[in-house]
């Protein structure tokens, strides 16, 4: 039976801290008829990522913010329920820009990034490929292979138990490194390093977080996989040795401190990159479109060889979006946040 009926969320203003019921609204609206050349996708799985707190705001970024009164953006795997375009057959799996919205309607206005169909059969659960065979295992790959870490090194990796910091420490340790990982917590901690091998980790929630970062990298850093940003980054760069690289992948300390005006925090080590002539890297996973198929089966094959796992937090119900972000962003989620919004058919 066709639906009717689309729940969403509309971006009714940007948010100033924590995102609210009053900064992202709950709405249901009807679904009109397809028109040629659309297709309607029903969102199975939406990706909730520390970058939807950035299109949010009005902070200059890679593409621009989501406008007020628009269906707030995100990434999703989905299944096609209706189709008038040859290349979203009925039944398929894809992956694609949904928005938080149970119902997509996918048509030439979303080319820049289209929806792609996964393959058949599925190499791996529908969850995975908003995780560690998409855009956030692509980001660690992509991030540990610009820091090019040596055997040997030290690379620090921030928010490391996230999706893409627990992804990132285990393939700068396939590599021969020391890997030591900050995280918010003890278990977060112990899981680090009982179950996905890293060296050390520092609990950001200690009051003491930055001896223990002293005591875990007696030696300096070499490489920093920098997925923080603030306090934390600024205490890396104070360690850095000659030479060293900071790859740079977000900011999530920052995120909901973006004004109206964009002013964010600064740092105070930032003098260190001079001194030690280091080298600063920032990077876009959607830069690298054109090695997706490449990595992914790079990811997959260690997947498959058992040397590469990954966490995951699954929460049912599009209606818990908002507040689920808000977890995530302050560390309440491990591995990488996922919204189940319906079950697949067939």
């Amino acid at each position: 039976m066709k639906p009717t009926n689309n729940r969403l969320f509309r971006l009714q203003r940007r948010p100033q801290g924590q995102v609210t019921e009053n900064d992202l609204e709950w709405v249901e609206e009807s679904i009109g008829e397809l028109a040629a050349g659309q297709a309607l996708i029903r969102t199975l799985y939406l990706s909730l990522d520390p970058t939807n707190r950035v299109w949010m705001s009005q902070l200059r970024s890679y593409i621009p913010p989501v406008e007020l009164g628009a269906v707030m953006r995100g990434l999703g795997v989905g299944q096609v329920v209706e189709s008038r375009r040859d290349d979203l057959p009925v039944g398929a799996f894809v992956l694609g820009f949904t928005g938080w919205q149970e119902y997509c309607v996918a048509d030439d206005s979303i080319l820049e990034f289209p929806f792609t169909v996964l393959p058949d059969p599925l190499p791996a659960p529908l969850p995975a490929f908003l995780g560690v065979l998409g855009h956030t295992g692509i980001s660690a790959f992509i991030g540990i292979e610009l820091g090019d870490p040596a055997p040997d090194e030290t690379v620090v990796v921030s928010a490391a138990a996230g999706a893409v910091g627990s992804i990132a420490g285990q393939l700068a340790k396939q590599r021969g490194a020391r890997v030591v990982g900050i995280a918010g917590g003890a278990d977060k901690c112990r899981h680090l390093v009982e179950e996905l091998g890293f060296d050390a980790c520092v609990d950001r929630h200690s009051d003491d977080w930055r001896e223990q970062l002293d005591a875990a990298t007696p030696d300096g850093v070499d490489v920093d996989f920098e997925n923080v940003g603030g306090p934390i980054m600024d205490h890396v760069l104070g360690r850095l040795n000659i030479g060293a690289r900071v790859t740079l992948c977000g900011l999530i300390s920052e995120y909901d401190t973006y004004s109206e005006n964009g002013e964010v925090p600064g740092l105070r080590n930032a003098n260190q990159l001079l001194m030690q002539r280091a080298t600063l890297r920032g990077f876009i996973v959607t830069d690298h479109i054109d090695r997706y198929a490449e990595i992914i089966g790079k990811l997959a094959a260690a997947l498959g060889e058992g040397s590469l796992t990954y966490d995951e937090t699954i929460v049912e119900g599009l209606e818990n979006a908002r507040e689920t972000l808000n977890d995530a962003l302050s560390g309440g989620t491990r591995g990488k946040a996922v919204i189940q919004v319906a079950s697949p058919v067939g």
